[in-house]
């Protein structure tokens, strides 16, 4: 079938359950986190984790995009017809408040502390990352414990099987590779265990990475940036800087840690094209008015006194500090906006 066909099979395909399309197919494609967990003997949490490895590796994955060398847009079309296939809409990824994170060096430990922090304060957190050292549930955590056997079992075999019954054996589309199946997977968990947010970590790259049918995040970040996957992102950190700001999206902050001056010029550029304010990148994060007089988090220091009282200019770990004022001031709740006193062992203050 080529490709052309492939691709009107998808849009004819998103339209039929978009939320403006047809009613006769809206109602059948949404909602399923409230299907009942499959109840056939055998599908255990070992069973669901060797019926994932069946899935295409990332390595093949790899391999089939750099043979294929299209249109890499057509992988985020891809992905949001996997979406709508589960029974999702992008539009309901807009519900979990997410913190979208890419880079190339500490874009995870960004996002392990930037979860860490605001978790503290009694939100309740989604963390999407990869990869995993032990078991693969370690991907998918809700307030920082890798989701229980059980619901990683339940989750997966009804995504699993919900997409075998969409499956058309006359498209192109069947199964998502491995890492796009844990991504709609975390998707789904996080909904229906109504997180208060969700930090959501790149896999590779960002324009055209799975994570980036994300259409509202609250905050976007860049950490540090180096060499990469460049027979997929380019071969000069320039070029993978303009891969990475990819994920910025209009009107959402954006922040970068300290970045060499061109890929530093490429993420401003790309902010810039989309009338985003970037942070950040040269030298220090914008000092953050009114974030308290207590210096540390968990026992490390992370604050220092800045020009004047009151003003204090974050560094190690800045980028996830930032992340959390940002989450704050944009994308919380009334809950959670007004300032408080310092939650337990953080030694960070809410923003006022």
């Amino acid at each position: 079938m080529s490709q052309a066909r492939c691709h009107l099979r998808a849009a004819l395909f998103l339209a039929a359950v978009s939320p403006r399309g047809a009613t006769t197919g809206v109602t059948a494609w949404r909602g399923l986190s409230a299907w009942p967990a499959p109840q056939e003997p055998g599908m255990e949490y070992q069973d669901a984790v060797r019926t994932l490895n069946t899935l295409q590796t990332n390595a093949g994955y790899l391999e089939q995009v750099k043979r294929q060398r299209g249109d890499p847009q057509t992988q985020l079309e891809a992905m949001k017809l996997y979406l709508a296939r589960s029974g999702l809409q992008v539009e309901d990824l807009d519900q979990l408040n997410i913190i979208h994170v890419t880079g190339t060096k500490g874009k995870g430990s960004t996002c392990a502390f930037t979860e860490r922090i605001l978790r503290s304060y009694g939100l309740k957190t989604g963390f999407f990352s990869s990869p995993h050292l032990v078991q693969v549930r370690e991907r998918i955590r809700i307030n920082g414990q890798p989701v229980s056997p059980e619901l990683f079992t339940k989750h997966f075999w009804r995504l699993y099987h919900r997409l075998e019954e969409t499956k058309d054996s006359s498209s192109c589309v069947s199964m998502p590779a491995y890492f796009r199946f844990l991504t709609l997977m975390a998707f789904h968990i996080f909904l229906q265990e109504k997180v208060d947010l969700a930090v959501v970590e790149v896999g590779i790259g960002g324009a055209y990475d799975c994570t980036n049918i994300i259409r509202k995040p609250v905050v976007c970040g860049v950490s540090s940036l180096g060499i990469d996957h460049t027979s997929l992102l380019g071969d000069t950190v320039e070029e993978i800087a303009w891969q990475k700001g990819g994920i910025f999206k209009c009107g959402v902050p954006a922040f970068t840690v300290l970045q060499p001056d061109g890929p530093l010029a490429v993420l401003q550029d790309r902010a810039q094209h989309i009338s985003v304010s970037l942070e950040g990148g040269s030298g220090h994060l914008a000092p953050l008015q009114g974030f308290g007089t207590r210096s540390g988090w968990a026992g490390r220091r992370c604050c220092s006194a800045g020009p004047s009282p009151g003003t204090w200019t974050v560094r190690t770990p800045a980028s996830s500090v930032q992340a959390c004022v940002r989450w704050f001031r944009q994308g919380a709740a009334p809950q959670y906006a007004s300032c408080s006193s310092t939650p337990p062992g953080t030694g960070i203050p809410r923003p006022c």
